[in-house]
């Protein structure tokens, strides 16, 4: 089951460009593990969309609590929520 985190980033820049080839490291693992399906900055800064693949919301919510950025304070708030995608334009997403 997909499930679907949207995430309010601290505002340390600095910190965030520090972290930011750790936490893609990590996500880049998820992706080979499946446990991937997107993810992604908002274009103004305050956040992400990740979506994880995963069995439970409680192993969803291991994933996202393993990601660097979390583990180091980046990740202010978060929703993690099941999600359905109906319909999607592969083409549109890069690899």
């Amino acid at each position: 089951m997909k499930y679907a985190a949207i995430i309010e980033y601290s505002q340390d820049k600095e910190k965030i460009q520090a972290l930011r080839p750790t936490h893609r490291q990590y996500l880049a693992l998820l992706r080979e593990r499946g446990q991937l399906a997107a993810s992604g900055p908002f274009t103004d800064d305050s956040g992400a969309l990740i979506v994880y693949e995963a069995a439970s919301a409680q192993e969803a919510e291991k994933l996202l609590q393993g990601d660097p950025f979390h583990q180091n304070g980046i990740f202010l708030k978060y929703v993690l929520r099941p999600w359905n995608p109906v319909i999607a334009n592969r083409e549109l997403f890069p690899a």
